[in-house]
């Protein structure tokens, strides 16, 4: 059998990516609905009490998907230990600028932003 370990990281790469890619797009069109809605009532001339559980609902939804992001990134994370493991040095699969150095040091997000 061949060894194919950068075909199989890359086709990892790729949808890891378009997970990525997805989160992001979720959150920022959220964002957008969350940040919209009370503009929309105040230009109808609606209550605040109107559209109050919408919001929230949305704001919920924001803070799910701020997790999603969180998790998404350490998944990326433990990906580049595995591909280490693997034995494959570091590779640019997304074309992106290089890692910041608490990626390459194995530290987790939460580590580095404290």
């Amino acid at each position: 059998m061949t060894d194919n370990r950068i075909e199989i990281a890359r086709q990892v790469a790729d949808q890891l990516f378009a997970a990525e890619t997805a989160i992001d797009t979720a959150l920022a069109r959220t964002a957008a609905l969350a940040g919209m809605m009370p503009s929309v009532r105040e230009d109808v001339r609606l209550s605040a009490l109107v559209g109050q559980g919408a919001i929230e609902r949305a704001i919920e939804t924001l803070s799910a998907l701020g997790e999603a992001r969180r998790k998404i990134v350490e998944t990326h994370k433990q990906l580049s230990i595995t591909q280490k493991q693997m034995g494959l040095g570091p590779l640019n699969f997304g074309g992106w600028v290089d890692k910041p150095n608490f990626a390459r040091q194995g530290l987790s997000v939460a580590a580095e932003a404290a």
